[in-house]
């Protein structure tokens, strides 16, 4: 069997998990607002925007240049030497991930924090809203290559979507764990500003 063949079944069952995986996530209305976790996230994230804007308030605080690692976690690293290895993966793909530029732009949102915010609950919402865009600029991604995958892997577009669908919600899932400010992450929200200290 060549790479090539290898290549086109492995993204045919990513494809298929991913379906399956869109029809769990999918199943509830994906858009409402749930208000336990909404309440769960603020809780623990309250303290560490406060301790975020007072750190950005603070004389000698000033924000970094932007810096970008792409999509965070390993994910454009991981892409890039996948692609590197196998290069029928790298010219059906690309050499980075498709929604590469969603997390360029989400990166950017989260480079300045919570900079503009007023208050803690600002800041937090903020964040959420970024987080939601990332997760609808990655299902975009996937309206643009629907039709490609459609005919490179004889799939529907229900399924490409499903596919998509459970990505977005599993990076999203990922940065709203991974990226609260004040953590050492390089990633969390504000990363462009000094360190919060810590008490």
């Amino acid at each position: 069997m060549s790479n090539a063949s290898r290549i086109g079944i492995a993204l045919a069952i990513l494809f298929a998990l991913g379906a399956a995986g869109g029809i769990w996530l999918f199943a509830r209305d994906r858009d409402a607002v749930d208000p336990a976790m909404d309440a769960i996230e603020r809780e623990l994230e309250t303290g560490r925007h406060v301790k975020l804007l007072a750190r950005i308030a603070e004389n000698d605080s000033a924000l970094d240049g932007f810096t970008t690692d792409g999509c965070s976690g390993g994910l454009s690293i991981g892409w890039e030497q996948f692609s590197a290895r196998y290069p029928e993966f790298a010219v059906r793909h690309g050499k980075q991930p498709p929604w590469q530029d969603c997390c360029v732009i989400h990166d950017r949102q989260y480079h300045a924090g919570g900079s503009g915010s007023l208050s803690a609950n600002e800041s937090f919402e903020q964040r959420k809203q970024a987080d939601l865009d990332l997760k609808t600029c990655v299902v975009g991604t996937g309206v643009w290559r629907s039709a490609a995958l459609q005919d490179m892997y004889g799939l529907t577009e229900s399924q490409v979507m499903s596919f998509y669908e459970a990505i977005s919600e599993l990076m999203y899932r990922a940065v709203r764990l991974g990226g609260m400010p004040c953590s050492s992450q390089p990633w969390r929200w504000g990363y462009g500003w000094p360190q919060c200290r810590q008490d």
